[in-house]
């Protein structure tokens, strides 16, 4: 059993963190809101005040926070990860961010005597409740080959990409794949509701032949039912979008699928439901279309 740390409780981190718990680890949180680590506490995890009280009470830290921002203010921060000393020698970032944000981590943590990874996932809340997440790695060989059986316990497909900011590449493939998968799906429901079908219907048969892909089986049903609830954020997908878009623009490559896309999920943050799920895109097509948002 070894002593982990993990930063950030939200509806991604708090049921990844809760698999390394029930296996036996001995976990420290940290949270910019409490309440959401307290299922944890209650099971006997110790929470710390800050990122750095965390890595100086665990060996690998875990981290899954919100933005690139969040990222770099937990690792690089005053009170960040970086700063502190004790036994930590390996850290984890499982928030989607900047591969160069990543490839900065791995350095300065390689200074302090850390191995790093950028370890992002796919899959949402279900993927992280029922551990069956795809995460995709970069950074040191030999760090990834020590965290693997942890990984194991949040996810089934594992895959280590190469070095430092790799894992953030791969999941900047993954976005954009998704990206354009949504609007399909949402525009192939928009079209089954106007023809006058049972979408459920549909979704029961198209998703078994050659258009079947994990949102329309998984998010299409929460379309249906009109539930917007999030399993991953509009305004985090609007993210990673920009971060895939820059990526893009710097090595001179031109991706119009995925800015259009950007600009219909700018109008659904723009109508309100930025905290939505992404499954949310039906509303700003309900919207072109004449109907109403709902």
């Amino acid at each position: 059993m070894m002593k982990v740390g993990w930063i950030g409780t939200g509806v991604m981190g708090a049921p990844m963190a809760g698999h390394l718990q029930a296996a036996g680890h001995e976990l420290s949180v940290f949270s910019r809101t409490k309440e959401k680590a307290e299922h944890l506490i209650s099971k006997g995890a110790h929470w710390c005040e800050s990122a750095a009280e965390v890595a100086t009470r665990s060996e690998i830290v875990f981290t899954i926070v919100s933005l690139p921002s969040d990222v770099e203010e937990v690792y690089l921060g005053e009170e960040g990860i970086l700063s502190a000393e004790g036994p930590c020698r390996i850290v984890v970032d499982m928030t989607t961010s900047r591969p160069t944000l990543a490839q900065t981590i791995a350095k300065k943590a390689s200074r302090g005597g850390m191995d790093s990874l950028d370890a992002p996932v796919s899959g949402g809340d279900i993927g992280a409740r029922n551990a069956s997440l795809a995460i995709m790695a970069g950074g040191d060989k030999k760090a990834f080959e020590t965290v693997l059986p942890l990984f194991q316990l949040m996810g089934q497909n594992i895959s280590y990409m190469g070095g430092p900011g790799a894992g953030q590449h791969t999941k900047m493939s993954n976005q954009i794949l998704i990206a354009g998968t949504m609007i399909g799906v949402c525009e192939s429901l928009l079209y089954a509701e106007r023809a006058g079908l049972d979408q459920q219907s549909v979704i029961d048969i198209i998703g078994k032949g050659a258009a079947s892909c994990w949102a329309i089986n998984n998010l299409g049903p929460r379309i249906v039912r009109g539930d917007f609830d999030p399993g991953f954020f509009v305004e985090h997908f609007i993210k990673d979008i920009g971060i895939a878009l820059q990526e893009a623009a710097a090595v001179g490559l031109s991706l119009p699928g995925l800015a259009l896309v950007q600009q219909l999920y700018l109008a659904v943050k723009a109508q309100g439901h930025g905290r939505s799920g992404t499954q949310a895109l039906m509303l700003a097509l309900r919207t072109l279309n004449g109907g109403n948002c709902r």
